[in-house]
């Protein structure tokens, strides 16, 4: 299936065949204004308001005869709320979230099944592996026009400015851990270097500490590229690059050497990618409404040499101790007692400030 619509507050795009990397050549859906999208997912980010007052974020409503609407809002003491009506039926479910008070910027996704009378509110820290959620009782399918009034601007929608970007999915979308290498990403393996997107279980890659270790897995997603999926172009030569690699913004390189020592007193430091966007040693990648990325499940959280450079594989944590968060997330079809268990990192995430300090004394 696909994403059917991507929008912030610079353009709003939408269609029935799919948007990117997504698109079909024949409408997945009917035109008709009584179509029902009885599977889907509304993912949207916003930035949090720091007076912590009540705020609509993003909604429409639909008036008599025919009754609907819906509401996210954000509620005082970090938290989400979700209302929705449909005739007579309401639904209605809330998160009160602790990091929401901690944190600039939240994704918010509602996924709904109306096949399984399923439906989930969650909230997560895109920095951060950090996600809640909570079912939504009594959620009902939704009319596809009005959805896409919502997210086109069409009949005085809520949009707020504290909204980064909002997508339609007809898909359930997953949550948590994501991954942040583009599929032709070259990873240093005992054979060469090969595209990230054609490694699989069994396959083996070289670390930064040139250990020859095996994937476990590999995890795929195509997301809306704004946001906190928007493409950064990191650039060669800087940290050893042999050539430009496309990433995620929270995609972390590990850096070590005789500066960081000096600079930080770390052995190695992370820096997230979005930190060295600034003009030299990386760009923001020129994207289309959705982007594609992998990475690698490696046993113990090594770091992958991606076209020269350390780049971190996917971090996983402990969430095959908990098989509800794991059921929400990408892992979900991935046999638990195949999954590893991931210390945290040791080392130092550097600030922006920070990163392009040491990009330049690098490039100096």
């Amino acid at each position: 299936m696909a994403w059917l619509a991507v929008c912030d507050h610079k353009e709003r795009r939408f269609s029935l065949r799919g948007l990117g990397d997504d698109r079909h050549p024949e409408r997945l859906h009917s035109d008709d204004a009584n179509t029902l999208l009885t599977r889907g997912s509304i993912v949207f980010e916003t930035r949090t308001s720091a007076d912590g007052r009540p705020q609509e974020l993003l909604g429409f409503s639909r008036g008599w005869p025919n009754q609907g609407s819906l509401s996210f809002r954000a509620i005082p003491g970090g938290g989400i709320s979700l209302v929705q009506v449909q005739g007579e039926s309401i639904a209605h479910a809330a998160l009160q979230n602790s990091m929401v008070a901690r944190t600039e910027v939240l994704r918010i996704t509602f996924a709904w099944d109306a096949s399984r009378e399923w439906a989930q509110l969650s909230v997560e820290q895109p920095d951060t592996n950090q996600i809640v959620f909570v079912p939504v009782p009594n959620a009902s399918p939704m009319l596809l026009q009005d959805l896409r009034n919502m997210l086109m601007g069409r009949g005085n929608p809520c949009f707020a400015k504290e909204i980064v970007f909002a997508a339609l999915s007809d898909e359930i979308e997953r949550i948590g851990p994501m991954p942040s290498l583009c599929p032709s990403a070259m990873v240093a393996t005992p054979q060469g270097y090969r595209a990230a997107g054609t490694l699989r279980r069994g396959d083996t890659v070289i670390t930064q500490c040139g250990d020859v270790v095996p994937v476990l897995h590999r995890v795929d997603r195509t997301v809306p590229a704004r946001g906190s999926f928007a493409p950064v172009r990191l650039r060669a030569p800087y940290f050893g690059l042999l050539e430009d690699v496309v990433v995620g913004p929270r995609q972390q390189l590990i850096i070590d050497g005789t500066e960081v020592e000096y600079l930080f007193a770390q052995e190695a430091v992370l820096i997230p990618a979005r930190h060295l966007v600034n003009g030299f040693a990386a760009l923001s990648a020129i994207a289309g409404a959705t982007q594609r990325y992998t990475q690698l499940i490696l046993p113990d959280h090594d770091a992958l040499v991606v076209a020269g450079a350390a780049l971190e594989s996917l971090y996983i944590g402990r969430i095959r101790r908990n098989p509800a968060e794991l059921a929400a997330t990408l892992l979900a079809d991935i046999p638990r007692h195949s999954l590893p268990q991931h210390r945290r990192p040791a080392f130092k995430v550097l600030k922006w400030f920070e990163a392009i300090h040491l990009a330049r004394q690098r490039a100096a």
